[in-house]
């Protein structure tokens, strides 16, 4: 088996694809083919979601999976799979489906059967979780909200921008389904098998200093594993939510990347 060519980017939520941008650019540079897949119906710009957050309503977990796996399944070879915040939830049960050379999680949201909820994590998604009726609604940050969510370690100049070129609503329902499916009978829709041997090297990235998703959440993930694979976990000091877009972000970007391919099959 070749070395993985192709490198499948995973966004999260509150953004788009176009959060990727300096990682695609940085990718390419490097020779890889790099695709950065928008969930069903987000397609758009950011812009156009903002003024019409409809599709961002309306998007489950399931069709999310669905389409990845579309993209996956439509290359000659598995992928490199990268995912932050929500994506690296989406990383790991795309892992689970058997789809990947490896992957790696930057930042991840948890997966069912993660029950960590840090103070800070609730601050962060206070915004979702204050009016039951966000269930069915997309509901967006403001500027304070995301700079404490996203972006605490950046200068508010910065993370303004960031914020008026990135920041979307996010799916409540989603939102609110993370959180209760610890609390229903069944499998719900981020449920992954920790025991699966078959799963591909998985690697959890995790900022010291995020606060939607902290590392105490990403070291939890990581433990629930028991397969007969490999599992890794490692932390950035002084790095926040929005890693991807942090300063020194590059010598994460060929690390992770270096490690997945040091770890896919041969």
């Amino acid at each position: 088996m070749t070395a993985p060519d192709t490198i499948v980017l995973v966004h999260g939520f509150w953004v788009t694809p176009r959060s990727w941008e300096n990682w695609v650019t940085h990718y390419e540079r490097r020779g890889f083919r790099v695709l950065a897949p928008a969930y069903p119906g987000f397609e758009v710009e950011v812009e156009a979601l903002n003024a019409d957050p409809t599709p961002i309503a309306n998007v489950t977990v399931p069709a999310i999976i669905d389409h990845l796996t579309s993209v996956i399944k439509a290359l000659p070879a598995p992928p490199i799979i990268i995912g932050h915040s929500a994506g690296g939830a989406f990383t790991q049960i795309l892992l689970d489906h058997g789809l990947g050379a490896a992957g790696v999680a930057l930042n991840s949201a948890p997966t069912e059967g993660v029950r960590v909820v840090p103070l800070s994590q609730l601050k962060s998604t206070f915004p979702v979780f204050k009016n039951p009726a966000n269930r069915h609604k997309a509901v967006g940050l403001s500027f304070e909200e995301w700079r404490y969510a996203f972006t605490n370690t950046f200068s508010e100049e910065e993370s303004r921008s960031l914020y008026e070129r990135y920041h979307i609503p996010a799916a409540g329902s989603i939102v609110w389904g993370g959180v209760l499916a610890n609390f229903q009978p069944g499998h719900q829709d981020t449920w992954v098998d920790y025991h699966n041997d078959d799963r591909a090297p998985l690697l959890f990235v995790s900022g010291s200093e995020d606060h939607i998703m902290p590392p105490a959440i990403q070291q939890s993930n990581a433990k629930h594993y028991k397969s007969n694979t490999v599992t890794e976990i490692e932390e950035y000091e002084g790095y926040a939510h929005l890693l991807p877009a942090q300063k020194g972000w590059e010598e994460i970007a060929d690390h992770v990347l270096d490690w997945a391919l040091e770890h896919a099959p041969k």
